[in-house]
């Protein structure tokens, strides 16, 4: 069992974040894991889902804020959502183009009520293109920024999770977005929309592999580069037990050392980045990671200047003791997850409530943002709130 650190578990906000308030529109991936960060940072993160909405009471993606049950199709509910609007810093929506216009809260009619409100809006496509309003998902919004095609096997693209699309390329420049209107609205006064697509952010993310392509230090397709595991000293290799370990010896310090502890140091080699000889020096590399098993290759290599690691699984992440040293994961409510990242050293960061439950804060939050005890009544009578 984790040990669960003090900050990690406070049912306070804290945070360089502490005091803004930000209304997200529920919805899926990208945008709960951008308010999860914003929580997690001290923000005052208030989520409206529809009523009925069943929830997964562990998903790490949802905790750290309070949630509003309401009927987004009534009047009434959407005049008390631009009410909550109007005290609010940002807001944050997933929906595909035009849906929070239909509703009647789209930017001109939100931003005439608030207007120094942020207004973030993530999608895969966009706003605007040919492909606004077409169905996708991570795997297709990479798809067109070159990202897929030069990541897995010779053979064929592999995704990489949806960690390039949705979290890389979609959430955290969600974030960025989200954070660098506000600190503008401080200074301007006026807010305004940020247009959050993660085939924008995928294609940024490509950034460095386009300047490496333009100044021909870049093949076309995969298994041929030093970083896309082309390179016998950049990649994963199997041990004896079946684990795996990966090293990242770049550097001519780095791979000396590799050469050293693998018993290859002094032997007539060819050179590093020749890589006529790659696929022959990595044979041969292999041949001689799989003669021993990952924990005795973290023996001889974990915390040398190799750039060595094992390749953990989920299961076994939280234990290493460099994670358990650091804190990088706690447990809440019995499950175990990543620790609220990056770390402040005056405002730190903490988990301020477990998921909540539907409808679990409607009432709460109302009243904290000024709705009157007759009116949240009203609106309960008429099934706007649940």
């Amino acid at each position: 069992m984790l040990d669960k650190p003090a900050a990690q578990s406070a049912t306070r906000a804290s945070g360089p974040l502490a005091g803004f308030r930000i209304v997200e529109f529920a919805g899926i991936g990208p945008g709960p894991f951008a308010c999860m960060l914003l929580a997690d940072m001290g923000a005052e993160v208030v989520t409206l889902d529809r009523v009925g909405a069943g929830k997964n009471l562990k998903a790490v993606a949802v905790r750290g804020r309070k949630v509003i049950e309401l009927d987004l199709k009534d009047k009434a509910a959407v005049a008390q959502v631009l009410d909550l609007l109007a005290g609010a810093d940002a807001l944050i929506e997933g929906f595909r183009p035009g849906v929070m216009e239909r509703l009647g809260l789209g930017p001109d009619v939100v931003l005439a009520r608030n207007p120094r409100l942020v207004y973030g809006r993530m999608t895969g496509w966009g706003q605007e293109g040919p492909l606004a309003n077409a169905a996708g998902h991570d795997i297709n919004y990479i798809s067109i920024t070159g990202a897929l095609a030069a990541i897995g096997t010779k053979e064929k693209p592999v995704p990489p999770l949806n960690l390039v699309g949705d979290f890389g390329g979609g959430a955290l420049y969600l974030v960025v977005g989200v954070l660098a209107a506000m600190l503008e609205a401080s200074k301007s006064g006026k807010g305004q929309v940020v247009d959050t697509a993660m085939c924008d952010g995928a294609a940024s993310l490509m950034s460095m592999f386009f300047d490496m392509r333009a100044s021909g230090r870049w093949t076309e397709g995969r298994d041929q580069n030093f970083l896309d595991g082309g390179a016998h000293f950049y990649g994963v290799y199997e041990c004896s037990c079946g684990n795996f370990i990966s090293i990242g010896s770049i550097e001519p310090q780095f791979y000396a050392e590799l050469l050293r502890l693998t018993g290859l140091e002094g032997e007539e080699l060819p050179w590093q980045h020749d890589k006529a000889q790659w696929p022959a020096m990595k044979e041969r590399i292999a041949a001689i990671f799989k003669a021993k098993t990952r924990d005795e290759w973290c023996q001889i290599m974990e915390g040398t200047d190799v750039c060595f690691a094992p390749v953990l699984s989920l299961a076994e992440a939280p234990q290493h003791p460099h994670n358990v040293e650091r804190g990088t994961f706690l447990e809440l409510d019995g499950v175990v997850q990543p620790a609220p990242a990056p770390r402040f050293s005056a405002t730190p960061a903490s988990v301020a409530r477990p998921p909540a439950h539907a409808g679990q804060h409607t009432d709460e939050v109302l009243a904290e943002w000024g709705v009157e005890a007759d009116r949240i009544a009203k609106l309960r009578d008429a099934n706007a709130i649940a």
